[in-house]
């Protein structure tokens, strides 16, 4: 036997353990560390700008197109698009969890590159972007203009220089961008009338930007192959591109000969210019308009506010974090490298954190540990106040270092991290991996007061025990392995929560069968009269253990006698386990206070940009009024699905937990006088909102409800029509609440309709009219120019003041084939109507996503019931739902909840009958885990609707946390009846009846099965009552596993020997029945063997007198 080996050589037992710690050790620093493993699914973004073009051109010529090539990718999961009326173009491919991100984005790129051609020239001149999304975003810094010297332009170009680079650099980083970036462009800004006075057009300054910004190589002088003489070579540079404004405005646009009215030397800047020696005069860009240094893109602004001051021109400097990184350790990066280049900062530009993710995962992270600690502490007590001897402590105290540090080693290998899951991991396992050294040392205990010696009693007690360590342990390791081959984000959750339980329960087994046995043969003595300071305690204690052990063996010794009272209480409890599992809310991934929330803002339609800047003022000024919020970074003109110029949205970081101990200083009661402050903003609607649970599932927390037209037909207002009366319906109902949508179809806009009879006729080619309106209107890129090391774009486009009134369309000017300068009010008929400022397609299909919350004390469970139900009822025929975001996934993992239950329970019933070489003990073992199913029901219910009535946190359901404590139970509860199970079995081998085996095994286990429970329970204490950062989903998982553990083991210690006696004298009956013979003569209805009753004296019964003599504490 390999465990007398261990046990007969400590040395190398020590040597084992120490290869196991020292393995752990080196690895716990190369650990990486994150708040969750990467649960969002993998997304490719196809990206474009059809310049000029409004949403519906752009959606019919460039987003369908693209769409219908990408959906023939292999494994898509969901394809969802966004186009503007900015004429961009965003679509998002979402796969599994599991895919190959490289693998995706070459696939779809490859599908993307078949559309390329069909694409209008403008998309194809400025490419279409196919990347990877990042949805890990870390952090957000602000840098702003402490004292306004600075505009946006120069803050975000002085980031892009000199900071942007950098920060891309270091360690982990993934991705960089700026948010409400002004990135450098050269803008020629048109006036119209100066253009048609001197009979130009805009396409006459393209062509003269074509021609005269050009870059060439210009070769070199002296170059090979050259004459044999050749001594010299020289590389040669032409300056062909102009380099700033000045350039550019010099730039020549037209020659006249012999001089024309109105000119002037060229000193004057708003007029032509006379070459005296040819009396030719040449027209400049000055002459038609103004050249600056602008910036490529001005559709957002962004400001920072800190509270008390008012918000600064800013940009924000967004971090995302490179998948399998340590989170802390980026951060950490990011900030010193901005520290560091502060000291070169110009005068007046501060950088400070406006959005960051690592306090939650950091604070969050130490709130486990502190958890962790409080259960080693716990645990230790229990074991100390039932072994009552430092020395015998020692044994099972060891194994939870050994284990936990052990497993990290494993963890590295498995290509795991420090995270939520693996620490809660490590919590459970606290519980576990002291329960065999447990059961070794009560039993080495017990052999010692038999007369033995350490090194016999622990010799003997192995011999008992072996068995019975290996089945807990494989039942408990194969209700985790299996399930960690679902695929999804269950299945992720799953396998970083059960591998790191799984690899610490085999790493403990390991300790138990080597470690344990060998330093209890060296540590333990025979127990003695408890001395000490707490010797009284320890008298007191064990006097009580002895009192409850003789009333424990006698009541199960009466429940010998009433078996169906048994039998009806049991199925009782079947019954109220599927009541309870049906009356607690399902949910995914409870919503925390991450220490930020956002306020998402939407004008009416039609307003411009400063109009949303004045709203995203007043809504600064509201977030910083909150005496909870540390800063607030601002974009207007930007929105999580599409930007747009009445969109806003704001990011509020809170102060740190240790400083928002009330419940009404959590995000949710911040949330809810948020809400009442903005109600009073009432030119615009603004809702503040809770950050996602997983970044990347979703943009916002709460659902994301998705109404589609799949007829493929139905004007936009109709489908507009269906979602307005679906929000009115679903804001009516009880479980839902702040239900809206962002799109509109009512934004101002302008139909201009071309004359082409009337072109023709004046001699107006159609493609001038149309490139006049894109010029003119549309922002038309045309090349580049160099500044410094970096390349920018140029950009041709009428001055502000030509284009702010739509009368400004027919005062443009286009020429005639005879040079005839004619207004387009004399072409074109320019129509006011409404439409979507943007377009939004998910799975192909136009559709309009719809968003809310459940409402207090609702599940995220109950709103998709209701949410459901609303779509059945108030959806007309030819428009269909879909979910996505986090209810898709919890929609997708609510489907195999069950599946994953049964399945783990199936696995562990074979691993026991394979132990046992029965089909009739898995069944005992396994009947007592639907208790512990329904004690964390009635946990979970009980915390939810008694516990936690009123509160604004959010409630305990049936989460994935809850689901993954289910699963741990099932091995729990089995834990405790296969000690009982195992030790009947042996007595009942040695010739005693089943009814005697099984009260004799109650006896004899009960001091283990309470001690392992108490340690286990103990150890679960501390997530049950934890507080602060990530409380909700410790909540969730401590209160599932406290009450399932606690109801199992105080019902298992009474009807698992009575379901022995049960099942097993049935199982005998049945066998009996089917071969003839026997090794062994059945047992009586009354429980006794066949040779104790017939010693009986006529007239008696056994169990009446095995009742008094156990009711006297002796069987």
């Amino acid at each position: 036997m390999f465990v007398n080996t261990f046990i007969k050589r400590p040395v190398l037992t020590t040597v084992c353990t120490f290869i196991i710690l020292l393995l752990g050790s080196i690895c716990i620093p190369i650990l990486p560390i994150s708040q969750l493993p990467d649960l969002a699914p993998v997304q490719i973004t196809v990206s474009s700008n059809n310049t000029g073009a409004d949403a519906q051109t752009t959606e019919s010529t460039v987003t369908n197109i693209i769409e219908r090539q990408i959906n023939g990718v292999k494994g898509v999961s969901y394809i969802s698009s966004n186009t503007g009326n900015d004429g961009s173009s965003n679509i998002t491919v979402s796969f599994p969890t599991d895919v190959n991100s490289d693998i995706a984005q070459v696939n779809v790129q490859n599908k993307e590159g078949l559309a390329s051609p069909q694409l209008p020239d403008t998309v194809q001149r400025t490419g279409v972007t196919v990347e990877t999304a990042s949805s890990s975003l870390l952090l957000v810094y602000g840098f702003y203009s402490d004292n306004n010297e600075y505009d946006n332009i120069f803050i975000s170009n002085y980031v892009d220089l000199f900071i942007l680079d950098q920060v891309k650099r270091l360690p982990g980083v993934g991705k960089a961008t700026i948010f409400g970036e002004r990135k450098y462009a050269m803008r020629l800004w048109l006036d119209p009338n100066k253009l048609a006075q001197h009979k130009l057009t805009p396409q006459d300054v393209t062509t003269a930007l074509q021609e005269q910004n050009i870059q060439v190589g210009a070769g070199a002088i002296g170059k090979e192959p050259a004459p044999d003489n050749q001594s010299f070579e020289f590389a040669l540079r032409a300056s062909s591109r102009f380099k700033d404004a000045a350039e550019f405005e010099d730039m020549v646009l037209k020659v006249s000969q012999g001089g024309t009215n109105g000119t002037t030397n060229s000193t004057t800047n708003s007029t032509s210019t006379t070459n005296s020696s040819s009396n030719s005069t040449l027209v400049k860009l000055r002459d038609i308009g103004r050249v600056e240094l602008g910036a490529e893109s001005y559709l957002a602004d962004a400001k920072f506010t800190i509270p008390g001051n008012a918000p600064k021109p800013a940009v924000g400097l967004g971090i995302y974090q490179l998948p399998g990184s340590n989170a802390l350790d980026v951060a950490h990066a990011v900030e010193d490298q901005i520290k560091i280049l502060e000291k070169s900062f110009p005068p007046g530009l501060k950088g400070q954190v406006a959005f960051d993710t690592t306090p939650f995962v950091e604070i969050s992270l130490e709130e486990v540990l502190q958890t962790l600690v409080e259960a080693i502490i716990l645990v230790v007590l229990v074991i100390f106040v039932f072994l009552q001897d430092w020395r015998t402590t020692i044994i099972p105290t060891v194994a939870i270092p050994v284990s936990l540090v052990g497993t990290c080693a494993a963890l590295l290998v498995l290509g795991f991290q420090i995270n939520t899951l693996t620490l809660f991991g490590f919590v459970l396992a606290i519980g576990l991996v002291v329960d065999d050294a447990i059961i070794v040392v009560e039993a080495v205990a017990v052999k010692l007061e038999q007369g033995l010696s350490p090194l016999e009693a622990a010799m003997e007690a192995m011999k008992e025990l072996t068995g019975a360590v290996i089945a807990t342990s494989l039942v408990l390791m194969a209700v985790f392995i299996p399930v960690t081959f679902i695929p999804g984000t269950t299945g992720i959750v799953y396998k970083q929560f059960g591998l790191t339980v799984a690899c610490s329960i085999a790493i403990s087994t390991f300790n138990a069968l080597t470690f344990s046995p060998s330093m209890a043969a060296i540590l333990m003595r025979p127990a003695q009269t408890p001395r000490g300071p707490l010797g009284w305690f320890f008298g007191l204690f064990n006097r009580g253990f002895s009192w409850f052990t003789r009333r424990y063996v006698g009541f199960v010794s009466y429940l010998t006698h009433v078996k169906p009272i048994v039998i009806g209480v049991f199925i009782t409890g079947l019954v109220a386990t599927v009541l309870m599992y049906k009356a607690v809310p399902t949910g995914f991934i409870p919503e925390e206070d991450q220490g930020y929330f956002f306020v998402v803002v939407q004008g009416p339609d039609g307003v411009s940009l400063k109009y949303t800047e004045s709203v995203m003022e007043r809504v600064a000024k509201e977030v910083t009024s909150l005496p909870e919020v540390q800063a607030s970074f601002m974009i207007s003109g930007f929105g999580f699905d599409g930007n747009a110029s009445n969109l806003g949205i704001a990011f509020a970081n809170l102060k740190p937990w240790k400083v928002r101990t009330e419940e009404s200083q959590s995000v949710y009661g911040i949330l809810q006088r948020m809400n009442k402050k903005l109600s009073a903003i009432t030119d615009a609607r603004a809702i503040a909102v809770n950050a996602p649970p997983v970044r990347g599932l979703s943009s916002t927390g709460g659902f994301e409800f998705i109404i589609q037209d799949k007829t493929g037909s139905a004007p936009i207002q109709t489908l507009l029509d269906t979602a307005q009366k679906f929000i009115g319906a679903a804001n009516k109902n009880p479980a839902l609440q702040r239900v809206f949508t962002q799109f509109t179809a009512d934004t101002p806009q302008f139909d201009i309709q071309v004359n082409r009879n009337q072109a023709k006729s004046l001699g107006v080619e159609l493609n001038d009219i149309f490139g006049a309106l894109q010029s003119y209107l549309g922002s038309q890129y045309v090349n580049d120019f160099v500044q410094g090391q970096r390349q920018y774009r140029v950009y041709v486009q009428a001055d502000g003041v030509f284009r702010s009134n739509p009368d400004d369309i027919g005062k443009l000017y286009v020429r005639s084939a005879s040079g005839v300068m004619i207004p387009l009010s004399n072409l074109v008929k320019v129509t006011p109507f409404v439409g979507p400022k943007t377009i939004s397609h998910y799975n192909l299909y136009r559709s309009i996503k719809v968003q809310g919350a459940p409402a207090p004390g609702a599940s995220s469970g109950q709103a998709i019931q209701a949410m459901e139900k609303l779509a059945a009822e108030v959806l007309p025929q030819g428009f269909g739902y879909e979910w996505t975001g986090t209810y898709l996934q919890e929609k997708t993992s609510g489907g195999s909840t069950g599946l994953i239950f049964a399945f783990a329970f199936v696995i562990v019933f074979l691993v026991l009958a394979a132990q046992y070489e029965s089909y009739v003990d898995p069944i005992i073992i396994l009947l007592t885990v639907p208790l512990a199913v329904l004690g964390a029901m009635t946990a979970i219910w009980l915390r939810s609707n008694i516990f936690m009535a009123g509160s604004l946190f959010p409630k305990v359901v049936d989460d994935i946390y809850c689901q993954v404590g289910l699963v741990t139970l099932i091995g729990l509860a089995a834990k405790n009846a296969i000690l009982v199970v195992e030790f009947a079995n042996q007595q009942h081998e040695q010739g005693m009846s089943y009814t005697r085996a099984a009260v004799k095994a109650g006896q004899e286990r009960l001091r283990p099965i309470l001690m392992t429970s108490f340690a286990a329970l103990l150890g679960f204490l501390p997530l049950v009552i934890s507080q602060g950062a990530g409380a909700s989903s410790r909540w969730s998982l401590g209160t599932a596993l406290f009450g399932g553990l606690m109801l199992s083991t105080f019902l298992s210690l009474f009807l698992v020997p009575i379901l022995y006696i049960l099942v097993k004298t049935l199982a005998q009956a049945i066998f009996s029945r089917k071969r003839s013979g026997g090794s062994k003569p059945p047992d009586y209805p009354d429980g006794t063997s066949a040779s104790e009753h017939r010693a009986l004296p006529s007239g008696s019964s056994l169990p009446e007198t095995q009742l008094r003599s156990q009711q006297d504490g002796i069987t």
